[in-house]
């Protein structure tokens, strides 16, 4: 059973940084993709940012440049640095093994004050 839990989110100032962690468990986590998306109540789950197995990085125009996601294999977690926060960065962050379906876990609020 695929199992992922997302950690390190918090309140901070807008300027502030906080890194996410996501915890791996029933998946090969080497071999896996890894996407980082959040949510603001009220509308769709976007893509903030993803990892190739061989670490590749993808970023969404709106962070790149402020978010770095990066994994340690040996632990099977998948970070997510975020420098720079805004306000508009406030939301609820969920990890997710691309490509399969179903794999998201519980989410870790972040909220960035003005």
């Amino acid at each position: 059973q695929v199992q992922l839990v997302e950690s390190g989110g918090g309140l901070v100032q807008a300027g502030g940084s906080l890194r996410l962690s996501c915890a791996a468990s029933g998946i090969i986590f080497s071999s896996s993709a890894i996407g980082w998306y959040r949510q603001v109540l009220g509308k769709q789950r976007e893509l903030v940012a993803s990892i190739s197995s061989r670490g590749n990085t993808n970023y969404v125009a709106f962070v790149e440049g402020r978010f770095t996601i990066s994994r340690d294999n040996a632990k099977n977690t998948v970070y997510l640095q975020m420098n720079r926060l805004k306000p508009e960065d406030t939301a609820v962050y969920y990890c997710h093994v691309l490509g399969l379906p179903n794999t998201w876990g519980q989410g870790t609020s972040v909220t960035v004050s003005s």
